[in-house]
């Protein structure tokens, strides 16, 4: 019987480790072989979250939260490598973080203004961070 082994780097596990019973994991495998397979091509931020991901201000597998006390409303997103959000409950990553908080929310709305790190920074907090870093 054919057998997989799936390597997993630490930061990976312990991101395992935290997820609750009600968040969504995504995986992704790729099959391969040859010398492609053996190198593999580094992942390249793209999008609106990629000019925080290349100042080193947001990170890939950064959890963003949200919570609209007035409809008891919460969001949970983690960022890929390649800068898109993958939200709780949702099958398919999204590309920005306002489209993000909309498939949450069912209404148009500034994911940027929402979204915000453990420490409560927002993605528009981490903007002018990288805004006053390129006027140095």
């Amino acid at each position: 019987m054919p057998t997989l082994n799936i390597h997993f780097e630490s930061e990976i596990m312990a991101h395992l480790a935290k997820a609750s019973a009600n968040d969504t994991i995504h995986l992704s495998v790729s099959l391969g072989g040859g010398e492609e397979a053996a190198t593999p091509k580094p992942v390249v931020p793209r999008g609106p979250l990629a000019d925080l991901m290349k100042a080193d201000l947001l990170e890939a597998g950064a959890v963003l939260t949200f919570h609209q006390p007035r409809v008891d409303r919460r969001g949970r997103a983690v960022v890929t490598g390649d800068g898109q959000l993958i939200v709780d409950g949702h099958p398919a990553p999204f590309p920005s973080p306002s489209k993000a908080a909309a498939a949450v929310t069912g209404n148009p709305i500034n994911g940027w203004t929402l979204w915000h790190l453990e420490d409560g920074q927002t993605l528009d907090d981490l903007r002018k961070v990288l805004k006053r870093k390129k006027q140095k």
